[in-house]
């Protein structure tokens, strides 16, 4: 659970403690909380702009917590029954359901009972509702994830290399996920490559959390991100391109080795771990892009055009 959650779940409990312990001391509300009697004035400093719509007197919790003791002053109705209108039955209604359909939450027993105590206080006011739910794929995947971290339990992936244009089935050992620009990722130690990698969690196609342990080799380190997720290795291929004007970007966006000013725009040194997105990125760029070398690598653009250019020419 994270620092919010933790706080969101403590301010929702704080007013019926109080209303059950009046008077009582902030040193022992702060014990019984499991935290210092100074983060616990700071949620009473919270609470006191909280309430119900309006934020006027009458409307917002008040508390007595000036001196060593806290009363609570006006609950703001924290105690009546909730009564749902319809609009607020239906919308609770749809995320229930949508947690219950997550891959990853545990307990899905507590989300149906609570479903069925929601729908039948609801009165019938949601039945025959239809509501088109479409849960980011980032968003399904994450609580798996996370689970099977925080349990230490490998990991089954399906996932899709985009570079290779290719789909995998592969066995991880999740060590951690991260987000950089915007994007999630898993850290993981892969059985089949042998080697630490890092998967961009929108690309896992299904994940399933295995009852074995996860059983990463004890030395492995994870990826310093200062200098961004994708880090070139003195193993990766070394690739030379000649690019234009238009692609020197290229040259910014990447690590690379060298960056030599040429007649026609920029010639750039730079390793690759999966060739396949040079080639991709050469054929697409319409002549701006050139493989100087390898040999190989630069040969292979040429077939691949050449086969494009004689099936469009056959048409």
């Amino acid at each position: 659970m994270s620092a919010g959650d933790a706080r969101l779940s403590r301010l929702l409990a704080l007013v019926p403690y109080f209303e059950a312990h009046p008077g009582v001391e902030a040193s022992h509300a702060a014990e019984d909380f499991g935290i210092t009697e100074k983060q616990l004035r700071k949620d009473l400093d919270l609470l006191w702009v909280c309430g119900l719509p309006g934020g006027g007197p009458g409307d917002l919790i008040d508390l007595s917590f000036e001196g060593p003791t806290i009363s609570v002053v006006f609950n703001a109705g924290i105690d009546r029954p909730l009564k749902l209108t319809a609009a607020e039955a239906l919308a609770l209604v749809v995320a229930l359901r949508t947690l219950s359909e997550t891959p990853g939450i545990a307990d899905t027993d507590a989300i149906q009972r609570a479903l069925a105590k929601v729908e039948a206080a609801a009165g019938g006011q949601v039945d025959g509702a239809t509501v088109e739910v479409a849960l980011d794929p980032t968003a399904k995947l994450l609580p798996a994830l996370n689970r099977a971290i925080d349990e230490s339990r490998a990991l089954a992936l399906r996932y899709y290399t985009a570079t290779r244009d290719e789909t995998t089935e592969r066995t991880v050992d999740p060590l951690r996920v991260f987000e950089v620009d915007g994007r999630s990722y898993l850290e993981a130690w892969c059985r089949s490559a042998e080697g630490m990698r890092i998967f961009r969690v929108d690309r896992i196609e299904n994940v399933d959390v295995l009852d074995e342990p996860a059983a990463p080799p004890a030395d492995i380190e994870l990826r310093d991100l200062n200098e961004g997720v994708y880090q070139p290795a003195s193993e990766h291929l070394l690739a030379v391109l000649r690019v234009t004007g238009s692609y020197a970007w290229v040259a910014d966006y990447y690590p690379t080795e060298s960056v030599v000013e040429a007649d026609d725009g920029l010639e750039v040194s730079l390793r690759v771990a999966e060739p396949a997105w040079v080639r991709a990125m050469a054929l697409g760029s319409q002549g701006e892009v050139r493989v100087l070398s390898p040999q190989w690598l630069a040969e292979s653009v040429r077939a691949e055009a050449e086969a494009a250019l004689s099936a469009y020419q056959a048409k």
